[in-house]
C-alpha cells in the first residue's frame, strides 16, 4: 500500500496523505504497464510526485466495475431520497478536506490558495449540494390523449459515463460533472488532466467514505492521447462529458462516435467584452479586469477581446492599465496578497510568450506586460499581465484564444459595429456589454452570438444557470437543471386502456 500513498509537506507546511494509484472500485491501483507521470509545482518547476497513468488496458477496467455498478440494485434502485443524502455527505466531507483539497489545487496548478480555498472549493461544494437537492426531483409527465390511452414519460440515467476534465479548475470541472450524473443515477470514469491529477485522486477517499458504492465512480489519470482517447471511443461508454480545447473536442467527438455516444462538448472560446460610451467607466474596467486576468488568464469564456466605443477609449485604456498594474499582483500562489500565480506549465507558458511576439510583429501596440515575470525566486512559469492596444481584427491576437493574463482592446463607433466586430468569431461561448441603458443592453445581447451574456459584469457564472456555447464553443449545457438533461433520457411509455383491434 506504500507505493500508492505517499505523504507530502505542501509549501504552505500542509502535511497529507496523497493517493498516488488509480481509483477504481473504491481503491487505488496501479497502472497495469506501471507507467507514472509527474506532477510539476508551476511555481518553480520543481517535481511534487509522481502518479500512475492509466492506458487503455486500465480504461477497459474501469469501464468494466461502471457498468457492474450500473446494474447493482444498490445503485440503480437506490430511493432517490437516500441518493440525495449520499450526495449531501459527499459535500460535507468535501467542506471538512477544503483546506487540503485548497493547498493541492494550488500547489499542482498555480493559482491562488485564496482563489482555491474561497472560489473553487466553494463551488465544488455548492455544485454538489445543488444536485443533491435535484436528487429526489427527477420527473416525468403525463400526457393527455385519450380515455384510451396513458402515455407518460420517465428520465432514465444512460449508463455509463465517461467525463474528461481541463486543468485549469480540476475540482470544480469535476463537480460539474460528477453532480448531475450521479443525482440522475448515472455511473462514471473521470479521467483528471495530466497536467493536474492530485487534487480529483485526494477526491477519491472521500468518495469511498461517503459510502457510494464500489465502481459508482471511477478516477483515472493519464495522457489524453492515450487514456482519454480510449474512454472517448471505449464501446462500453453510453456518454462522454469534455470540457478543454476545440480542436481536442472535434477529435473527441470523431471518436465518440465509434458507438454514437451521447455527448457534452465545452470548448474554447474568444469572448468579446463590449463597452459603450454611456457606461460606468470604473465598473467597466474592474469587470474587465476580472473578465481576463483571473486565473491566470486560465478560463474558457475569459472576456479577452475588449471593444471601447470611440469616446472613451483613451480614458478606458489607461484607466484599465492602473487598474491592472494595481491589482494584478504576480507572485507566490501561497501569499495572501497575490492575485496571479504562474501559468499551469512550461508549455502554457510558452504559448503566451509566442502570442506577445505575434503581436509585437503584427504591429499592435504593447502598452503593457509583454514578458516573463521573473521576481519569484527566478523560477516558475509568471507571465506579466499583458495588453495589447490599436488591435485590427484580423491579427492572431485578436482571433485566436491565448488562455493566458493576455487581453486585446480596440476601438468601435456604433452599436452595429460593435456587435457585427463581436460575432466575427470561430467562437461563441461568453460575451460582456457594459451601458447604462438598459434598452441598448438587452437589445445588444440578443444579437450577440454567445451561450451566455452578462450584462455590467463579466464571468459572474452560477451553478444555477445553465452555462455552455453556440458555434465551436461547444455542445449542450452544464449546470442549473438544464446540466440535468445531460444526462438523462426521457423514455415515452404507452399504456394501452382499450383500443382494440
Amino acid at each position: 500500500m506504500s507505493d500508492l500513498v505517499v505523504e507530502l509537506t505542501a509549501p504552505n507546511g500542509r502535511k497529507y496523505q496523497q493517493p498516488r494509484g488509480l481509483f477504481i472500485n473504491n481503491e487505488f491501483v496501479k497502472s497495469k504497464t506501471g507507467e507514472t507521470i509527474t506532477s510539476i509545482n508551476p511555481s518553480d518547476e520543481s517535481e511534487i510526485v509522481s502518479v500512475y497513468a492509466a492506458g487503455p488496458e486500465d480504461v477497459d477496467v474501469a469501464v468494466a466495475a461502471a457498468r457492474k455498478a450500473f446494474r447493482n440494485p444498490d445503485w440503480r434502485d437506490m430511493d432517490t431520497n437516500a441518493r440525495a443524502d449520499l450526495l449531501y455527505k459527499f459535500a460535507q466531507l468535501i467542506d471538512e478536506h477544503k483546506e487540503t483539497l485548497a493547498t493541492i489545487e494550488t500547489w499542482d496548478n498555480g493559482k491562488p490558495y485564496s482563489v482555491s480555498l474561497n472560489d473553487d472549493l466553494g463551488e465544488v461544494i455548492g455544485t454538489i449540494k445543488y444536485y443533491a437537492g435535484y436528487a429526489n426531483k427527477i420527473h416525468g409527465t403525463v400526457i393527455d390523449t385519450s380515455p384510451l390511452k396513458l402515455a407518460y414519460t420517465v428520465r432514465e440515467p444512460l449508463g455509463v459515463c465517461g467525463q474528461i476534465i481541463p486543468w485549469n479548475f480540476p475540482l470544480a470541472m469535476a463537480a460539474w460533472k460528477l453532480g448531475p450524473a450521479l443525482c440522475t443515477g448515472n455511473t462514471v470514469v473521470l479521467k483528471a488532466a495530466e497536467q493536474t491529477p492530485l487534487s480529483i485522486l485526494y477526491l477519491g477517499n472521500l468518495v469511498k467514505e461517503a459510502g457510494f458504492p464500489p465502481g459508482v465512480i471511477n478516477f483515472i489519470n493519464g495522457e489524453g492521447r492515450k487514456a482519454g482517447a480510449a474512454l472517448a471511443q471505449h464501446l462500453d461508454v453510453d456518454k462522454i462529458a469534455f470540457t478543454g480545447s476545440t480542436a481536442t473536442g472535434k477529435e473527441i467527438m470523431k471518436m465518440a462516435a465509434a458507438n454514437m455516444k451521447n455527448i457534452t462538448l465545452e470548448t474554447g472560446g474568444k469572448s468579446p467584452l463590449v463597452v459603450f460610451d454611456d457606461a460606468d467607466l470604473e465598473q467597466a474596467v474592474k469587470w474587465t479586469h476580472v473578465g481576463i486576468m483571473y486565473n491566470q488568464g486560465q478560463v474558457c469564456t475569459a472576456t479577452s477581446r475588449v471593444l471601447v466605443q470611440e469616446g472613451i477609449y483613451d480614458k478606458f485604456v489607461e484607466a484599465f492599465k492602473e487598474y491592472v498594474k494595481k491589482t494584478s499582483v504576480v507572485g507566490d500562489p501561497f501569499q495572501d496578497e497575490t492575485f496571479q500565480g504562474p501559468q499551469v506549465t512550461k508549455t502554457q507558458f510558452e504559448r503566451v510568450l509566442s502570442y506577445i511576439e505575434s503581436g509585437k510583429s503584427e504591429g499592435a501596440t504593447l502598452v503593457a506586460g509583454g514578458e516573463a515575470y521573473k521576481d519569484v525566486g527566478g523560477k516558475g512559469f509568471f507571465i506579466s499581465p499583458t495588453i495589447f492596444t490599436n488591435v485590427k481584427d484580423n491579427m492572431k491576437i485578436y482571433r485566436e484564444e491565448v488562455f493566458g493574463p493576455f487581453v486585446v482592446i480596440s476601438s468601435f463607433k456604433t452599436e452595429e459595429e460593435a456587435v457585427e466586430r463581436a460575432n466575427d468569431t470561430t467562437y461563441g461561448l461568453g460575451a460582456a456589454v457594459f451601458t447604462e441603458n438598459i434598452t441598448k443592453a438587452h437589445r445588444v445581447a440578443r444579437n450577440i452570438e454567445a451561450g451566455m451574456v452578462w450584462i455590467n459584469s463579466s464571468n459572474d457564472s452560477d451553478v444555477r444557470i445553465p452555462f455552455g456555447g453556440v458555434k465551436q464553443s461547444g455542445i449542450g449545457r452544464e449546470l442549473g437543471e438544464a446540466g440535468l438533461e445531460a444526462y438523462t433520457n426521457k423514455k415515452a411509455i404507452h399504456v394501452n386502456l382499450g383500443n382494440r383491434l
